[in-house]
């Protein structure tokens, strides 16, 4: 791995687009769904030691559905298939947490029929027992995998609980400067090690970098409870910082996307694409093809 290393070190956004259009990869890796993704498709914490040094890619692009907040389900639904995706994580907006049963199980159907796994709802808060037993119910019913949640850290027993009691998971999603529970992963990391190992991370890499953290070490550092991941770029590492395409900002996507395949990382890489929420799709469309490019290079 350490020739790899030394090469990814090299390359900035422009030295990335140079090798794929040396490769000829510059258009498929702007339109293939799946570059080298592992033949397994369940997203799941196997992230472990044993599997540092795999140069296979394991985890899978997808969709944080709060790139779409301003945009009704079955168009959210259409505007992630328009991008290659396959994978979604639905936001509130777009499956609210009080629907009844027949109303989710609508929306879920909706989700089927375009080729698309709902495997994650989320954000969602929790601050109180019937908020936790609320959103478990919810995410039950609509066959998602894990939720991505906030929860209050007293809440932790009882979220325990419904992760052994729906088999559902959670991933706690950090969200950097202004969050008084969990801003970073290792925050959230060291409240939750000794729980089921059903309950992990959601790492949002902007916030992560936002609030002075690093990405690498965090996904050197919290591995094996990685469930989920929001990918984005910044505009700077400082709480001013704001999403931009990705390629345009600060973070280092190569090294982290590396980082991710050495731990064996094998769930889902979202887009949570915060800016232009009245059009989203240019700005997401160049942040998926310039994951999928990093995402070549490494894996040749």
């Amino acid at each position: 791995m350490r020739r790899q290393e030394n090469r990814v070190s090299e390359y900035g956004r422009r030295g990335f687009l140079k090798a794929l259009g040396g490769l000829g990869l510059a258009g498929a890796a702007t339109c293939s769904g799946a570059i080298g993704w592992a033949e397994d498709s369940e997203p799941a914490a196997k992230n472990s030691s044993a599997a540092k040094g795999a140069g296979k890619v394991k985890f899978h692009l997808g969709m944080a559905s709060y790139t779409l907040r301003k945009f009704p389900a079955e168009q959210a639904i259409a505007m992630t298939k328009r991008l290659g995706l396959e994978w979604i994580c639905f936001k509130s907006f777009h499956l609210p947490l009080e629907a009844k049963p027949e109303e989710i199980a609508a929306v879920v159907e909706k989700v089927k029929k375009a080729g698309l796994r709902l495997y994650a709802g989320g954000v969602i808060s929790m601050s109180k027992p019937e908020q936790v037993q609320q959103a478990f119910a919810y995410a039950k019913a609509a066959g998602m995998q894990m939720i991505i949640g906030s929860p209050n850290p007293d809440v932790l027993p009882v979220v325990e609980e419904e992760v052994k009691k729906t088999g559902v998971g959670l991933a706690i999603h950090n969200h950097g400067p202004g969050d008084k529970w969990w801003p970073l992963p290792q925050t959230a990391y060291e409240k939750i090690k000794n729980l089921d190992r059903r309950i992990g991370l959601c790492i949002d890499i902007g916030h992560t970098v936002r609030y002075g953290g690093d990405l690498v070490k965090s996904v050197e550092e919290t591995a094996d409870r990685i469930l989920d991941v929001h990918v984005k770029d910044i505009t700077e590492a400082t709480a001013k910082g704001y999403t931009c395409p990705a390629g345009r900002g600060v973070l280092d996507l190569p090294a982290f996307f590396q980082k991710l395949i050495e731990v064996g990382y094998s769930g889902v890489c979202s887009l949570e694409y915060e800016s232009e929420e009245n059009d989203p799709l240019p700005g997401s469309a160049e942040s998926i093809g310039y994951f999928r490019g990093i995402l070549a290079v490494l894996g040749r």
